[in-house]
C-alpha cells in the first residue's frame, strides 16, 4: 500500500462519549487503520458527549473508507459525516477574475469602459502591436487541452480535465505572476484544435498545451508554432524534459559521472519521452536507448511514426536490441515515463555502480522507489511522498514568465537548456546529495532564476537572428552591386 498522502485527506466528524481518553482513543483508531493523523479538533461539547473532527491522510479512497470504519467501530462512537478535503478544496473551482483597476465611481467607469475605452480600441486598431502593451495579452497564457491524456487517467474528456487545467492556471499565478486561463476544447480533431487556438490567440501572450495525446500533440504544437506569433509550449513534452535534465544534471554531480559518458535508457517514447530524448541529445548525451512496449528502438525498427523514427535514427548508436529489462543491464541511467511496475529491484541491480533511476510514471512508478534505492545511488519519482520529486511546476511558470517578459515567439533548445541549468543551480553545492537533487517547488528563487535564464537565452537568440539577417542582407547587397558593376549594359549611356 502506498504511503498516506494529503491527496486523500479526510475529516471524519464523530460523536463520542465525553471521557478523558476520547481523543486518544480516536487517534489510536486512525493509527490502527494505517492513517496519518494531522488534526484532532473538538468542535462541540455537551454534558455527556463530544463532537470531534478527526482529520487524517489516507493512501487511497478505499483506505479512507477503512479508516472511517475503524473510527465507527470504537465503542460509543457515531460517525456523523465524512468530508473529502480534496473535493472541498475544489468546490466552486479554484480560480476567479479580479479587476486590477478601481471601479468606484463614474470617473473610473468612463476611463475603464465607455466612452474612454473606445480611444484605446482605436489605437490598437491603428497599431495592433499595442494590444500587448494596452491589454491583458502581455501577461496571459491559455492552458489548452482536449482531455485526451489527462495525468495517468487517460482520455477522460474536456470537462473532467478542467480541474487539472484550473490547478495549472493557479500555479502559473502563484509561482510566476502569470495570468493563465483553462481552455478545454470539446473536440479531439487536430485541425479543429489548431483552428480554435489560432482564433482565440489575440487574447493571449502564449499557449500552454496540456494533456493532449501523442502523436497528435506533436503536430498541433508544430503547426501552432509555425502559424502563431506567440510562444507555444507543450508542457507534457518540454516542461518534463527541462525538469528531468535539471534533475539528471545534479544526479550526475552526486555520482561523479558526465552526461557524455553515461548510458541512458528511456522507457516510454510518447510526448514526454520524445522530448526528454531530444533535449538530452541536444545537450550532448551520446548513448541513449529509447524503449517502447516492444523494446529498444534502433534504425532497423519497423512500423515507425515520424517521432519514433527520429528516436530510432538518432539514438542507440550500438544497435542494442531486446526488451527493456535486457536493455537496462549495464546502464548508468534509467528514465521512465511509461507505465507502472515494469521493473523490480533485480532489474535495477543489473545496472552499473552509481546508477540513477528516475521512475516517473504517476501515480505508480515503473519500479518501487524503496526497492530501487537498494541498488541505485539516486532515485527520483513524480510523487510528493518520496524524495526527489520531478515536478513540472519547477519549470513552466518561470519559463513562461521569461518568454512573456522577452516578448519572443520562438522557443529554442538553448532556452530549455538554460532553464534546466537554472533549476539545477538552485540546489547549492552544500545542499546537494542523493536525496536532494532538485529544489523544492516552493523555493521562491526557482521561478525568477528560470525566467532570467530564459530572457538571457531569448536575447542571445534574437541577437543571433538579427546578426544572421544583417549578414544575409549584406550578402544580397554585395551580389546586387556585383551584378550591377559586372553587367556591360547596366550603366550604358542611353544616348549611344
Amino acid at each position: 500500500m502506498s504511503a498516506p498522502s494529503p491527496g486523500y485527506s479526510i475529516t471524519v466528524r464523530a460523536e463520542a462519549p465525553a471521557a478523558i481518553d476520547t481523543t486518544g482513543t480516536l487517534a489510536a483508531a486512525v493509527a490502527a487503520a494505517g492513517g496519518a493523523l494531522t488534526a484532532l479538533d473538538v468542535v462541540e461539547s455537551r454534558g455527556q458527549s463530544l463532537v470531534v473532527d478527526v482529520t487524517c491522510n489516507a493512501s487511497d479512497a478505499d483506505h479512507a473508507d477503512r479508516i472511517t470504519e475503524q473510527i465507527a467501530a470504537v465503542p460509543g462512537v457515531t460517525v456523523r459525516k465524512v468530508s473529502d478535503r480534496t473535493f472541498l478544496l475544489h468546490l466552486g473551482g479554484k480560480l476567479e477574475v479580479n479587476p486590477k483597476v478601481p471601479l468606484k465611481h463614474r470617473d473610473d467607469l468612463s476611463r475603464a469602459y465607455t466612452p474612454g475605452v473606445a480611444r484605446v480600441c482605436l489605437a490598437i486598431a491603428a497599431n495592433p502591436e499595442d494590444a500587448r502593451r494596452l491589454t491583458i495579452k502581455r501577461n496571459t497564457v491559455a492552458v489548452v487541452t482536449d482531455g485526451s491524456a489527462v495525468l495517468g487517467l487517460g482520455n477522460i474528456g474536456p470537462a473532467a480535465a478542467l480541474p487539472v487545467m484550473e490547478g495549472k492556471a493557479a500555479l502559473f499565478k502563484q509561482f510566476a505572476g502569470v495570468d493563465a486561463w483553462p481552455v478545454c476544447l470539446d473536440t479531439q480533431d487536430t485541425e479543429e484544435i489548431i483552428m480554435i487556438v489560432k482564433a482565440i490567440a489575440p487574447v493571449y501572450g502564449g499557449v500552454n498545451l496540456e494533456d493532449i495525446s501523442a502523436p497528435r500533440c506533436f503536430e498541433i504544437e508544430r503547426r501552432l508554432r509555425d502559424e502563431l506569433d506567440i510562444p507555444v509550449f507543450h508542457d507534457d513534452q518540454h516542461g518534463t524534459a527541462i525538469v528531468v535534465m535539471a534533475a539528471l544534471t545534479n544526479a550526475l554531480r552526486v555520482v561523479g559521472k558526465s552526461l557524455t559518458d553515461v548510458r541512458i535508457v528511456v522507457s516510454g517514447v510518447g510526448a514526454a519521452g520524445h522530448a526528454i530524448i531530444r533535449l538530452l541529445h541536444a545537450q550532448g548525451a551520446e548513448d541513449i536507448i529509447g524503449c517502447d512496449r516492444n523494446g529498444a528502438l534502433d534504425a532497423s525498427s519497423g512500423h515507425r511514426d515520424e517521432f519514433r523514427g527520429w528516436i530510432a535514427d538518432n539514438t542507440n548508436p550500438r544497435g542494442v536490441e531486446g526488451p527493456l529489462k535486457q536493455v537496462l543491464a549495464g546502464a548508468d541511467v534509467f528514465i521512465g515515463v511509461s507505465a507502472p511496475d515494469l521493473l523490480d529491484e533485480d532489474d535495477i541491480a543489473t545496472m552499473n555502480d552509481g546508477a540513477i533511476v528516475f521512475a516517473l510514471s504517476n501515480p505508480d512508478p515503473e519500479v518501487d522507489p524503496v526497492a530501487a534505492s537498494r541498488h541505485a545511488a539516486v532515485v527520483a519519482t513524480g510523487r510528493s511522498d518520496y524524495a526527489n520529486q520531478i515536478n513540472n511546476v519547477l519549470a513552466f511558470p518561470g519559463f513562461f514568465r521569461g518568454l512573456l517578459d522577452a516578448g519572443v515567439s520562438d522557443i529554442t533548445d538553448a532556452m530549455m537548456i538554460a532553464a534546466a541549468t537554472a533549476i539545477a543551480d538552485c540546489v547549492h553545492a552544500d545542499e546537494l546529495n542523493a536525496s536532494y537533487i532538485v529544489p523544492s517547488v516552493f523555493d521562491p528563487d526557482v521561478a525568477p532564476a528560470v525566467a532570467a535564464a530564459v530572457r538571457h537565452a531569448a536575447g542571445a537568440h534574437e541577437r543571433h537572428t538579427e546578426r544572421s539577417s544583417s549578414l544575409a542582407a549584406g550578402r544580397t547587397a554585395d551580389r546586387t552591386t556585383s551584378d550591377e558593376t559586372s553587367s556591360p549594359d547596366t550603366h550604358e549611356d542611353p544616348a549611344r
